[in-house]
């Protein structure tokens, strides 16, 4: 099981990935890494490597290191804006004003424990009583106004 897992992440950081472009072991480390096979089985990188070549290789390496992990960060960065982007474009927000109508989502939190798929999806209605952050609002039964103005106690 354990050998298992071993092999899983060093698979998981050899591979580049799309976000960085970039083996997050070569952020790390400098270098690509030999993978097992290319050891088992020589190519042409595995038989030309010296130690002299070797060397040399990871000090240019070592030197460039930095601005890869920089040119990492902007590609980062760049596809973040892009996620941004397409999220704003596609996002229906809505705005409420102290005193809207609204229903409130029943979410998995919320729902009793044997609430099946007949349950309703929403409960409510609710008013917009006020504005407690950007999308967040404090809420009350719809019928709450009505309640306090006559004394009654609600249900």
């Amino acid at each position: 099981m354990a050998r298992g897992i071993i092999r899983v992440l060093w698979a998981y950081r050899t591979t580049a990935k799309t976000s960085m472009g970039e083996t997050p072991f070569s952020l790390v480390y400098g270098a690509e890494a030999l993978i097992p096979v290319e050891i088992g089985e020589p190519s042409t990188r595995y038989t030309h490597a010296t130690e002299a070549k070797n060397e040399e290789e990871l000090g240019v390496n070592l030197d460039l290191l930095e601005e890869r992990r920089e040119a990492t960060l902007i590609r980062m960065a760049a596809q973040i804006q892009m996620i941004e982007r397409y999220y704003n474009n596609k996002a229906n927000l809505r705005y409420f004003k102290i005193g809207d109508s609204v229903l409130k989502k029943v979410l998995l939190s919320t729902k009793a424990a044997n609430a099946g798929k007949s349950n309703p999806n929403w409960e409510g209605p609710y008013r917009v009583r006020g504005i407690t952050g950007k999308g967040a609002y404090e809420l009350e039964p719809w019928m709450a106004r009505y309640y306090r103005r006559t004394g009654i106690q609600s249900i």
